[in-house]
């Protein structure tokens, strides 16, 4: 195989890898366009601390050692 096809081939696959990655941020683009569309209005999730043990805070499995 010569040379020239062989450039010819790793040219032919840097374009469709440029293409893809245009083609794949161009729809993500979008997508997040219309989730943005249709979440305008929402509030967002209220996030919440765990509540902390009566044990003095130590996690279920942190005391294994004691028990012996």
């Amino acid at each position: 195989m010569p040379f020239g096809e062989i450039g010819a081939f790793l040219l032919l696959l840097a374009a469709v890898f440029l293409f893809g990655n245009l083609w794949f941020h161009l729809i993500e683009a979008i997508l997040g366009q219309i989730k943005r569309l249709f979440t305008r209005r929402k509030k967002p999730p209220a996030w919440h601390t765990l509540p902390s043990d009566e044990k003095g805070g130590k996690m279920n499995g942190d005391d294994r050692a004691s028990d012996r």
